[in-house]
């Protein structure tokens, strides 16, 4: 009869570990937005167009990670704020491609600079090639795990 091989402490567990660093990360970020009057997943969606304009709700969703209703809530309140604009009718099918302002340029560089700090004080104990190497192993982590649908692949099956 085989045993199950007993789980360490759950403080030395790799995924605790992750999520309370995702945990603290989250918090100082939360806190570093605050001023500026915005969300993390505002700031992931201004940065997303940042990089890439013209995505639809649904490719924002997937690339912030948050459901279609969430980033729907986050699209209009960021138009409404003058930091995003949206054609009132999509050009071909359902997609309204999303662009940013130059009230929302100003405050992603504002909120750039804010993430950034929090970002240097949580790496500050890496060296440089320790950091570059906890990137590579995070990205094989997710890779690892790829095949897990989103949350929205799961509700499009369930619609289906």
């Amino acid at each position: 009869m085989s045993h199950a091989p007993v789980p360490g402490p759950v403080d030395e567990s790799v995924g605790y570990l992750l999520k309370k660093a995702h945990s603290a990360l989250r918090s100082a970020m939360d806190h570093a937005l605050r001023p500026l009057d915005l969300t993390v997943p505002q700031y992931a969606c201004l940065e997303v167009l940042r990089q890439r304009p013209g995505l639809s709700g649904s490719e924002l969703a997937r690339a912030v990670f948050v459901t279609r209703q969430s980033m729907h809530l986050v699209l209009k309140g960021l138009e409404r704020r003058g930091l995003l604009t949206r054609p009132a009718v999509a050009a071909y099918g359902k997609a309204l491609p999303t662009e940013l302002t130059a009230a929302g340029r100003k405050q992603l560089a504002a909120a750039n600079r804010a993430v950034g700090a929090v970002e240097r004080k949580m790496l500050a104990a890496l060296t440089p090639t320790a950091e570059r190497r906890l990137a590579r192993d995070l990205t094989a982590c997710a890779a690892a795990l790829g095949d897990v649908p989103s949350e929205d692949e799961a509700e499009d099956r369930v619609e289906r």
